[in-house]
């Protein structure tokens, strides 16, 4: 009972076990100075007790999961992703993390993904089943039918093969927003356009083949037999019934990628921070994904795309706003009060990039920012150059040395790094060895700030 008082943090409990505990003590011979003694160490440990097997159990699990990242990375990762697919939050994170550790996360693909995410060599194919209105019992036919009869050729060749539950409308249009259907080689756009009637047209013939009723009319001309069909995978007589002419043209990247993430949750194929993250991240304090780890009340800079933005009014009749802020690590609610919604209701626009300036509000379980400022940075630059940082050449010990290297190192890419070295009126830069080639990420740029200062990144533009 001592034990179980200890392990729940009972103190109540804990308090109506001194008796017997005492009088077993005594018992045993011990004085009432040991007894003291003893529970005066027992009762502020059961706040955070633990017994030793519990300690050694989630160590050698810690050995294994580092074990298995550092030896199966791509293994682990989809291991990862498939058990938080439902949490966008997470999802992100790891998928950032995926990126920083050089493993290309793929889009779903009807040809290619199974039901959970998949290593695929040093890949991971996204799961099927992450993706909205796409549940497990659609996947398994799908799987099944690619495996027993081949790989779908294209959409008219999906039709022709999957059972009926594959073919649902809403299924399959969230296929085709998803990216399922890329690798077919017909655009998002002409498939949402033509999908529903295609499936009209497979569900009757599909219907009519179960109760043994075939168009007459859906045979060869040729007078061959409907075994003719089946032999090609398809339905008795659907030689022509399902060649579905798909329209050509696409979307553009921005409506493309919103309704990705609207059916992944998250972006995967492409980001709209793409190309501009370096300029992000030079200029916040931490990626999104840090806030969590900001004491309350804090004042923090942030940046990224405005997914959502809704508008409200105060009972006094005050405009306000909740915004959604996403950079490539995740998201976060923004409020923006009415004292600072009137300069920053312009800037608050969906698609917008931002730089946000805020205090951390840590009142409920997930962290939330409460705007104080935001501006609109300088997206025109050129193509981008190395990752310039400045140090004082009097710094450059060589303990200081050794961790800026090994900052560098925990964010490998192919950008290069220049040393701006300044003592004095004098500056001399320096390019780093290709082995310390970066990722411009903002969590690269906030280990650099934490590390040098946040002085050590010169903006330009």
């Amino acid at each position: 009972l001592l034990r179980r008082a200890m392990g729940k943090k009972k103190k109540e409990i804990l308090d109506k076990e001194y008796v017997p505990f005492s009088g077993g003590m005594r018992a045993n011979g011990y004085s009432d100075t040991a007894i003291k003694t003893l529970w005066d160490i027992l009762v502020p440990f059961s706040d955070y007790a633990f017994n030793r097997a519990h300690t050694a159990g989630y160590g050698l699990v810690s050995f294994w999961t580092a074990y298995l990242k550092a030896n199966f990375p791509a293994e682990y990762m989809a291991a990862l992703l498939t058990s938080v697919r439902d949490d966008k939050d997470k999802s992100a994170l790891y998928l950032a993390e995926c990126r920083r550790m050089g493993i290309k996360v793929l889009p779903p693909c009807v040809n290619d993904s199974d039901s959970d995410f998949t290593p695929r060599g040093t890949d991971i194919r996204f799961g099927l089943s992450a993706i909205r209105n796409v549940g497990t019992n659609v996947v398994a036919p799908i799987v099944a039918t690619r495996t027993a009869k081949g790989r779908f050729g294209d959409f008219s060749d999906y039709l022709k093969k999957v059972e009926a539950v594959g073919c649902n409308k809403k299924t399959v249009e969230s296929l085709v927003k998803a990216g399922a259907f890329d690798a077919l080689g017909h655009s998002r756009k002409g498939l949402v356009q033509v999908h529903a009637e295609a499936i009209d047209a497979c569900l009757d013939t599909k219907k009519a083949e179960a109760i043994g009723q075939f168009d007459l009319f859906s045979f060869a001309d040729d007078g061959q037999s409907s075994s003719d069909g089946e032999a090609d995978g398809g339905l008795p007589g659907t030689s022509g019934v399902f060649d579905v002419r798909v329209p050509m043209g696409e979307w553009d990247k921005a409506l493309l990628l919103a309704y990705e993430r609207e059916m992944l949750g998250l972006y995967v194929s492409d980001h709209p921070l793409f190309g501009v993250e370096h300029v992000i991240a030079a200029a916040v304090d931490c990626p999104v994904s840090g806030l969590s780890e900001l004491s309350d009340g804090q004042s923090v800079v942030i940046g990224g795309i405005l997914s959502a933005v809704t508008r409200k009014v105060t009972k006094q009749g005050n405009a306000w706003a909740m915004v959604q802020l996403e950079d490539l690590e995740g998201a976060v609610e923004v409020l923006f009060f009415p004292a600072t919604y009137a300069s920053a209701a312009v800037h608050l626009v969906e698609d917008a990039v931002v730089l946000v300036r805020g205090r951390v509000d840590k009142r409920d379980e997930v962290p939330k920012l409460v705007a104080m400022d935001i501006t609109v940075p300088d997206l025109s630059t050129g193509p981008r150059g190395p990752v310039v940082v400045s140090m004082a050449t009097p710094r450059c010990t060589p303990p200081l040395v050794e961790r800026f290297k090994e900052v560098l190192g925990s964010h490998p890419g192919t950008t290069e790094v220049h040393l701006q070295l300044v003592n004095g009126s004098k500056t001399t830069v320096v390019r780093l060895d290709d082995r310390l080639r970066v990722t411009a990420t903002a969590s690269l740029f906030a280990d650099l700030k934490a590390l040098l200062g946040p002085g050590c990144l010169p903006v330009s533009g």
